[in-house]
């Protein structure tokens, strides 16, 4: 499997789609501004929306091809509606294949859906804070542009993303990737492509809009839309964004895949833990208060079992999150 690594006017940075419409914040027309639904009860409705979709369309694949040989890169999956001559097809629920996920955001627990087609063949698996290399296509389930398109942005070439930009747009995105893990070879080619295993990752997850966009609509996206992400991972890379020796996943205090939230900011200034080099704000270094085992960084993945974590007074509070504990550990 080759994938040339060349640009693409189709390919649409995901990053853009985070940021959030303010065309409210400039409406000076003295028009009132809808408020945001429930986010409980778009949830129940957009549940019934789901379910009904999984029940009533089925899929089949299509391959992807891009350097213009026989040989596909990797593939697609499409969906159709269960009628006519399809009658007898399938439902994407009944395949056997898919995992219903729960999540909790903004206080409101969520229903997603998950379309396992491969787990990955390498070891490590992606966290919600990890860096991911991937293609994927971005739908919606029905046409409701009224402009004959689903499709709302899609990469043919493998991108990396940084999933903790997800969080504070469609979180469902970094949520379904959680567990998934690349492909166990991955080359590049001296004619510029990149020969991977076709064990890479592989899934399609359905998100209700709470964990998409919700009421900010983006381009292609009308707001409360559900969403389809298929995506095919290529390597995931776990992520310690202030190299801290703290993986990023870790720094999640209260567990709620949500790196960014006032929970997991200990000393409540303008980073939270996993962008803080001094999580506590005591004039130690957060590096400096733990301590790895020898060789923890040689395989680029770091456990909980490679971290002495301290607590020199003994109140329970670990020596990086207590202002009252600062004495380094490492010197030498």
């Amino acid at each position: 499997m080759n994938v040339r690594k060349y640009g693409c006017s189709i390919v649409i940075a995901i990053v853009a789609l985070y940021a959030c419409n303010n065309d409210d914040d400039n409406n000076t027309g003295g028009g009132s501004i809808e408020p945001p639904r429930d986010r409980a009860e778009q949830q129940v409705e957009d549940d019934k929306i789901l379910q009904d979709y999984l029940n009533t369309h089925f899929y089949t694949f299509q391959d992807v091809y891009i350097n213009g040989d026989d040989i596909p890169e990797y593939r697609i999956v499409v969906f159709d509606t269960i009628a006519g001559d399809n009658s007898d097809q399938q439902s994407i629920m009944q395949s056997g294949l898919v995992t219903t996920r729960k999540a909790n955001f903004q206080d409101v627990e969520y229903n997603f859906y998950t379309l396992e087609l491969n787990k990955g063949g390498t070891d490590y698996a992606a966290k919600v804070s990890d860096s991911v290399s991937l293609t994927y296509r971005g739908e919606l389930l029905y046409d409701n542009n009224d402009d004959g398109n689903k499709i709302f942005d899609q990469t043919i070439n493998p991108t990396t993303l940084d999933l903790t930009a997800t969080i504070n747009g469609a979180f469902g995105f970094a949520l379904a990737l959680e567990g998934f893990s690349g492909a166990t070879d991955l080359f590049l080619n001296d004619d510029g492509t990149t020969t991977l295993s076709d064990d890479y990752g592989d899934l399609v997850v359905f998100l209700p809009s709470g964990l998409g966009y919700f009421n900010q609509p983006q381009t292609g996206i009308p707001a409360y839309s559900p969403l389809i992400f298929n995506m095919q991972i290529h390597s995931v890379k776990q992520a310690d964004h202030d190299q801290d020796g703290i993986p990023s996943y870790l720094e999640d205090l209260d567990n709620d895949k949500n790196v960014l939230d006032a929970d997991d900011n200990t000393d409540g200034d303008n980073a939270a833990n996993y962008q803080d080099s001094d999580d506590d704000n005591d004039g130690t270094l957060t590096r400096d208060e733990i301590t790895l085992v020898a060789g923890a960084k040689d395989d680029g993945v770091v456990t909980l079992d490679e971290i002495t974590f301290y607590d020199d007074d003994g109140d329970g509070i670990p020596n990086h999150l207590d202002p009252d504990d600062r004495d380094p550990k490492n010197e030498l």
